[in-house]
């Protein structure tokens, strides 16, 4: 099924980190009927109002990049919102699609639907083989139930619904919470205050979190609240502390490659496509998507450091969970379906610190 240059596609979740990659690349590709909607303008957990909004936009294709995200310490603590949060959008989402004839639909997932203890690297083939890591099991399982509603209603109905799996994300527009970030935007904010501590620069400290608050603390706070704050989350100008034993393997794919996978597949890929012909039973029809590469999270850390300029310590709390031991992607899937990636980790890491750092200068400007 082909998409026209005219066809009116909705990209849920156009702000965020993928959304506003993919929406971006859809731009550049020709495509500009596009629609997407704020959280204040839609809020996709509200059933009648994703329909409303179905009912009058009537989308010839829609992208679900729109999800609760967060890292290790945000899974664990808020499990009960992954789980509910993440299932309604999707159910929302999905349901008003199929519900409206749209055309295709391409939702995407996370690498964290494998099992913990998945063989490496983790082909299609391992989903439900074994037990999910515990600390995101929720949001996994909200996955999981989203590639599944994906491969059924293809099944059952003929529609034309196709999940990616993305590995580790980072890249322009990324959230650098210190609490709920992913792992590589957090080590690059930590580490980059912690160099402006070290240096002296507490103009730029203050900068920095007057941009981004941590905890309700802003740059008008006393130095001593601002150190404090820091320190509890393993910053200060003498060494930074990260989570874990650093010895975790990732695998880390730029967003924008991301999101050029994901409308390769949009425009190139029919679910027919995504699993072997003749098979009895139908399964595991979702899509990896990553570099097929890993290094530890020692490695990015200290190719981080050497990228900012720290000159401290770089220490590892080992009382703090790992998470998953590795999770890299077998890629081969999506080989063969046309689309290899191209920005190695070195690059990728030298351009986010480069956009944290614009980032920064643009919204000082504008205050």
């Amino acid at each position: 099924m082909t998409l026209e240059k005219t066809s009116k596609i909705y990209v849920a979740g156009h702000k965020g980190l993928v959304g506003s990659a993919i929406w971006n690349n859809l731009k550049q590709r020709g495509f500009e009927n596009l629609i997407g909607k704020s959280h204040s303008e839609l809020d996709l957990l509200d059933a009648m109002a994703v329909r409303n909004f179905f009912d009058q936009e009537k989308p010839d294709a829609v992208v679900l990049a729109a999800a609760h995200v967060g890292g290790i310490m945000a899974n664990l603590t808020y499990r009960a919102d992954f789980i509910y949060q993440n299932l309604q959008i999707q159910q929302n989402v999905i349901g008003e699609s199929f519900r409206h004839g749209v055309k295709k639909l391409l939702f995407l997932g996370s690498t964290c639907i494998y099992p913990r203890m998945a063989e490496q690297p983790m082909r299609e083939e391992a989903l439900l083989t074994g037990e999910l890591e515990y600390t995101n099991e929720p949001y996994a399982i909200a996955k999981i139930a989203g590639l599944k509603m994906c491969e059924s209603f293809s099944i059952q109905y003929g529609c034309n619904y196709i999940a990616v799996m993305p590995t580790n994300l980072y890249g322009p527009n990324d959230n650098f919470h210190l609490e709920n970030s992913h792992v590589l935007p957090a080590m690059i904010r930590k580490i980059h205050l912690a160099k402006c501590l070290n240096e002296g620069n507490w103009e730029a400290v203050k900068k920095d979190i007057c941009l981004r608050p941590v905890e309700g603390v802003d740059g008008n706070a006393s130095k001593e609240t601002i150190l404090d704050k820091l320190a509890k989350f393993g910053i200060r100008p003498e060494s930074v502390t990260l989570w874990g034993t650093g010895s975790p393997m990732r695998e880390f794919l730029w967003s924008e490659e991301m999101a050029d996978a994901s409308v390769h597949v949009l425009l190139n890929v029919d679910f027919k496509d995504t699993y072997r012909q003749g098979e009895k039973e139908i399964r595991n029809c979702h899509i990896n998507v990553g570099t097929g590469l890993e290094i530890t999270i020692r490695q990015a850390a200290e190719k981080i450091v050497e990228e900012i300029g720290f000159k401290g310590d770089l220490l590892w709390d080992t009382s703090k969970p790992d998470g998953t031991p590795r999770k890299l992607t077998d890629v081969s899937k999506l080989h063969q379906l046309g689309w290899h990636h191209t920005i190695e980790i070195d690059e990728g890491i030298q351009r986010l610190y480069e956009w944290y750092l614009l980032g920064e200068c643009n919204n000082h400007h504008a205050e």
